[in-house]
């Protein structure tokens, strides 16, 4: 789990704000702050663009959720921040609550799954750019500008780029911090964003030296899935690590994908990725003792140190082997004192969640198991930490209490696509971990399938992928007679649901009526 926030801060930022904003869901906020805009349906938004249009506004969309730990760390950080509530008076600014009753729909139509996503259109609804969560909120704050200034939209100048037509320096920082990671596509086939990203970031040379150096870590790191880089950029790599200035620009990268960079450019164990890795650790634990940064930042360099740590330790080993015990006591010492120091709810809520994954990376399962139940009670989104109270139980093997934690976490679970998501999840967990128990499991999806009938967004987004995981999981469970009787019920069931669906709603009929298929 990476939460990147600043203390300036991220521009993951962006979104809480507007999450803040947009709760509840059916109201705009009347604080002192941003005006934001709740929509919760198809004709808010319609509404909402009518209106920037008619003020020749650009608009700015947030698609976040309650519970969503960047969103949170957001909120504590962002929403009061002068330059952004200055700066919002040039857009309409309109923030979609997941749970709201049409958000899901909303999301099939911008084409946004993560939370937070955020998206700025220009006046005639247009898509200018996708805003990088991850990044400073400094860098992504110039970003905003540069796309409420220009109003060109960064497919038109990514088409200019790959073309071989000069850019300007802001018109390769628009491509440099767009938001690649929410992208869903809509510049381009997952599989070509590595090569692309590359060939951006050598055309940039010379124009905007932070813009070069971000895309060719990013073609390099993650979105490289994999793949060697080239040995001859690996001074490139070292210059950035050694020099505090580029290292600090490029925080964000670094931290999130220490492993993959390591990997590329050392795809072997031995002396050369030792020596790598040497230098990485000590470029991250200057990250992490910058106050400049947020203290989710700060654990987050501390991740990529102990991603480093267990790099040769395979991914599911919930007992990883050869971590420094200095490294060790850092990370209980960090996650204790932000435990004990952190007074505001939500930057609790995302920087509790980020240090329980720290610990438990490190093997420290009974710091990562304590450090969540004490947090239970201080939380307005509790079933986000049984969640991880269910899966640090899963990793070490103690198949009851997962369950146990997997089941209250989807009982307190709270708004239509959070609870199938919730849900969808401790179906998983019985599947894999109790698959004797034919009634739990028939009764677990029969409440899913009640509550889908009941949710109009239910077969769109990120609902129906919940869906679509009880459907395929049923679909491989159904192995004996008892189990092939209770699907069949569940079948007849889903098939009540499906014939329920608004005749008009022809995309929701295909999705529920493709579930039935797959169970």
């Amino acid at each position: 789990m990476k939460i990147t926030t600043s203390a300036a801060p991220t521009l993951a930022a962006l979104a809480t704000a507007l999450l803040l904003a947009a709760a509840p869901a059916a109201q705009a906020s009347t604080g002192p702050g941003v005006a934001w805009q709740a929509a919760a349906a198809d004709a808010d938004i319609d509404r909402y663009f009518v209106r920037a249009k008619a003020e020749k506004k650009p608009v700015l969309l947030y698609w976040g959720a309650k519970w969503c730990p960047p969103c949170n760390q957001l909120k504590a950080t962002l929403f009061n921040r002068a330059d952004f509530i200055e700066q919002s008076k040039a857009f309409v600014a309109v923030g979609i609550d997941g749970d709201a009753p049409g958000a899901q729909k909303l999301g099939t139509r911008f084409k946004v799954r993560g939370y937070p996503t955020l998206i700025l259109f220009n006046p005639n609804g247009s898509e200018i750019t996708r805003l990088p969560g991850e990044a400073d909120a400094a860098q992504v704050m110039k970003v905003l500008q540069l796309g409420l200034s220009s109003g060109r939209p960064v497919k038109a100048v990514l088409a200019d780029a790959r073309a071989g037509k000069k850019l300007s320096a802001n018109e390769w920082r628009l491509l440099g911090f767009y938001g690649w990671e929410t992208d869903e596509q809509q510049l381009l086939p997952a599989e070509q964003r590595p090569a692309t990203l590359a060939q951006l970031a050598k055309a940039s040379e010379g124009v905007d030296a932070e813009t070069t150096s971000r895309l060719w870590l990013k073609s390099v790191g993650a979105m490289a899935e994999g793949k060697a880089a080239d040995p001859a950029q690996l001074p490139r790599l070292r210059a950035v690590l050694a020099d505090p200035v580029q290292a600090h620009a490029q925080m964000d990268v670094l931290t999130n994908e220490a492993p993959d960079l390591v990997k590329a450019f050392a795809p072997q164990p031995g002396d050369a990725r030792n020596a790598l890795v040497t230098e990485f650790d000590a470029a991250l634990k200057r990250l992490n003792a910058d106050a400049t940064l947020s203290r989710a930042d700060r654990l987050n360099a501390l991740q990529g140190r102990v991603d480093l740590a267990r790099l040769d330790t395979p991914r599911d080993d919930p007992n990883p082997k050869g971590i420094p015990a200095a490294l060790l006591a850092e990370a209980r010492d960090q996650a204790g004192r932000a435990n004990r120091e952190i007074t505001d709810g939500y930057e609790r809520q995302a920087v509790v969640t980020e240090a329980a994954h720290l610990l438990g990376s490190a093997g420290l399962w009974k710091d990562s198991d304590e450090l969540l139940k004490s947090a239970l009670a201080r939380s307005h989104s509790p079933y986000y930490l049984m969640s991880q109270l269910g899966g640090n139980a899963k990793k070490q093997g103690r198949k009851a209490d997962a369950l146990h934690w997997y089941e209250e976490a989807f009982n307190k679970s709270e708004g239509p696509a959070t609870r199938l998501q919730w849900g969808s999840n401790y179906f998983a967990a019985l599947v894999e971990l109790a698959p004797a128990d034919t009634a739990r499991i028939e009764k677990t999806a029969a409440q899913l399938f009640a509550e889908a009938e009941k949710d109009p967004g239910a077969f769109y987004e990120r609902s129906e992928r919940s869906l679509k995981k009880v459907a395929t999981l049923l679909a491989d469970w159904n192995k004996t007679p008892a189990q092939a009787a209770a699907v069949g019920r569940l079948k007849a069931q889903l098939d009540g649901v499906c014939g329920k669906l608004d005749a008009g709603d022809a995309k929701a009929r295909s999705a529920c009526q493709g579930l039935m298929k797959k169970a």
